[in-house]
């Protein structure tokens, strides 16, 4: 017979999970409070109740032109990586290609390589190939890491997909192609979408990279933040973030509504 668990195990679990879950959300949450501040600098708790900040984010050409470059960076990344990933994430779960096994850990190395030196390293061969970098030094840079977690999304939705589907579809007659629109690619969705949001926020809130492979006249948001918190803090840098914040918030909210939590968590 199982034994229950003990009351004082629990009660530390419990705790454990409490203090998590305050490491995880506690910045978010001075971060946000920071920007409704009235204040002129940067404190918490706030010194008052105000959108001032926000309207001064809003307001600045710095800022909203530097989120235009970052929104569309992350839609032609999503849009890029979504494709490059889903097919070599088809092909790799058919395995109908030599050598799978490496070039799986190859496509999948930028999840373990550190940003910098791949940064660094990129900076280096776009320079003495192409010449100097520009926003599609940035775009591909973007792209390079973003596309391992669509081919990663994409994959665990295959693994658990039924192999007899397109079988069936090949033995009524459907060709290659229709196969692979109307059976295969339908079955992916959930992991499709679920890259396309990871490639969307990582190269929305991508600091590194762009640091390195941005040209004079390109700001995305994020270099932005940091280079408004080193020459001039004020609250203005924590409103910018809590609008990254709802954004990514509203993200998750579409893919619930599209297709749900709970089967993309799948």
């Amino acid at each position: 017979m199982v034994e229950a668990v003990p009351t004082g195990v629990r009660a530390a679990a419990v705790i454990f999970m409490l203090l998590v879950l305050a490491f995880v959300l506690g910045p978010l949450v001075v971060v946000a409070g920071v920007s409704f501040t009235a204040g002129d600098y940067v404190t918490f708790p706030p010194e008052g109740l105000s959108l001032r900040w926000y309207r001064a984010v809003l307001s600045a050409d710095v800022y909203t032109h530097s989120a235009i470059t970052s929104l569309r960076l992350a839609a032609l990344v999503t849009l890029a990586a979504t494709v490059i990933g889903t097919g070599v994430a088809v092909a790799l779960h058919r395995r109908r290609i030599p050598g799978t096994g490496f070039l799986s850990a190859l496509v999948l190395s930028p999840l373990v390589l550190p940003t910098i030196v791949f940064a660094l390293g990129l900076l280096m061969l776009w320079s003495s190939v192409v010449g100097r970098t520009s926003f599609y030094s940035l775009w591909l840079g973007h792209t390079v890491i973003a596309v391992p977690y669509v081919i990663r999304t994409t994959l665990a939705v295959l693994a658990t997909s039924d192999p007899f589907l397109e079988e069936a579809a090949r033995t009524m007659g459907a060709g290659p192609w229709r196969t692979l629109f109307h059976v295969t690619l339908p079955q992916c969705l959930p992991g499709i979408a679920a890259g396309g949001f990871f490639a969307f926020n990582i190269s929305f809130d991508e600091a590194i990279l762009s640091l390195f492979l941005r040209s004079p006249d390109i700001m995305t948001l994020p270099i932005q933040i940091y280079t408004q918190l080193e020459f001039s803090p004020d609250p203005s840098i924590a409103a910018a973030s809590a609008l990254m914040i709802a954004l990514t918030i509203f993200l998750i909210v579409a893919i619930d509504r599209l297709l749900g939590i709970q089967r993309v968590a799948a």
